[in-house]
């Protein structure tokens, strides 16, 4: 089963800001997105649920301060990215 990603506004830019800023940080972003679609709650990054997130929301380590926040609708076969920036709420 693939997932579809959908991507929130602030993801997007926040996408377009690595992508022109840290290549490094992208090319690990971008292996993290493609994995999302195959296995969403397992693989790199240790994936785990946010306690706050009712089981939806899960969280991934792109490196030591930026986290990939997106919520899993297995109903829908959807992956809704939430942020790619900063931990949590401490942009």
């Amino acid at each position: 089963m693939s997932y579809t990603l959908i991507f929130s506004h602030s993801s997007l830019k926040e996408i377009s800001r690595i992508k022109r800023n840290n290549p490094a940080r992208y090319n690990k972003l971008s292996k993290l997105l493609e994995e999302l679609m195959s296995h969403p709650r397992t693989g790199t990054g240790h994936p785990e649920p946010l306690k706050s997130g009712g089981g939806v929301t899960y969280s991934r380590r792109i490196n030591a301060h930026d986290r990939l926040i997106y919520d899993i609708y297995d109903d829908r076969v959807e992956v809704l990215v939430l942020s790619v920036c900063g931990h949590y709420n401490d942009k």
